[in-house]
C-alpha cells in the first residue's frame, strides 16, 4: 500500500520525508518532520498520531531507536503499524508489525531509512536506500532521486496514486511541502516535476516569511 523514506542531509541538518501510496493523500496522513528533531514516517493502517508522538520523544532527548520503542510501548494496535524514524545524529529505527500488509520489509542505510508494505518484491526500500545514499545534492535532489529508485525496482503490488515531500530546515515551519494527493499518472512524477519548480524559489519563500523587506519580488503582475 506504501513505501517511504525518512532521511536527513549531513551537511546541512534539513529533515525529509517522501512517500508514496495507491491511497489518497498518504502524506497528509503518513509524513512528519520537525526541524531540529528529526523525521517519521507512520504507515500501513495508518495511525496518525504516532508521528508525532514519536517526534515528541526525539525532541525530549531520545533517540530515534527509543522513540521507536516508545511507540511500540504506547501505540495502539501496533501490530499493524509500520513506523520509520530518524533523528538528530542520523540514527534510524523502524518498527514494521506482523500485521503489515503483503509483502513489507524495510532497509536503513547512513542517514536514511525506508519501508514499505504491500510491495512488488522484498528489495523496494533496500533500492530507495541505495537511490538517497548514491545521490548527490539538495536533500530534496535526493529524495526524489531515492523514490523514482523504488519505482523502478518494482515498487507497490498494485498502481500509485498519490504521494509527497516534506523538508525542514532552520524554520518551525517546513520549507518544502509538496503533495499530489490523487493522479491516475504518476505520483512521483509529479512531486519531481513541483519539486523542480519550486526549488529555485525555497530560499525567496524563507526570506518572505522571516523580512519581507529583503525579499526578491514576488514575480506576479503588477509587483515592481
Amino acid at each position: 500500500m506504501t513505501f517511504s523514506l525518512v532521511a536527513r542531509c549531513a551537511s546541512t541538518g534539513m529533515f525529509g520525508v517522501a512517500i508514496a501510496s495507491s491511497s489518497p493523500a498518504v502524506a497528509a496522513r503518513c509524513s512528519y518532520a520537525r526541524s531540529g528533531v528529526g523525521a517519521v514516517a507512520s504507515q500501513n493502517v495508518t495511525d496518525p498520531t504516532l508521528g508525532p508522538f514519536a517526534l515528541d520523544l526525539m525532541q525530549g532527548g531520545l533517540t530515534a531507536a527509543e522513540a521507536i520503542a516508545g511507540v511500540q510501548k504506547q501505540g495502539n494496535f501496533i501490530e499493524y503499524r509500520q513506523v520509520l524514524a530518524i533523528d538528530t545524529q542520523g540514527r534510524t529505527a523502524i518498527h514494521s508489525g506482523p500485521n503489515s500488509l503483503g509483502i513489507w520489509t524495510q532497509a536503513e542505510g547512513l542517514d536514511v531509512a525506508s519501508g514499505g508494505n504491500l510491495l512488488a518484491n522484498d528489495g523496494v526500500p533496500a533500492a530507495i536506500v541505495a537511490g538517497f545514499v548514491e545521490s548527490t545534492g539538495h536533500i530534496g535532489d535526493r529524495l526524489i532521486a531515492a523514490m523514482q529508485a523504488g519505482l523502478a525496482a518494482g515498487g507497490e503490488a498494485g498502481p500509485i496514486h498519490s504521494a509527497g515531500l516534506k523538508i525542514v530546515d532552520k524554520v518551525s515551519w517546513p520549507v518544502a511541502d509538496l503533495r499530489c494527493d490523487w493522479t491516475e499518472d504518476c505520483p512521483i512524477e509529479a512531486i519531481a516535476t513541483a519539486w523542480g519548480v519550486y526549488k529555485p524559489q525555497l530560499d525567496a519563500y524563507i526570506q518572505r516569511a522571516i523580512d519581507p523587506r529583503d525579499a526578491p519580488s514576488y514575480g506576479v503582475p503588477g509587483d515592481d
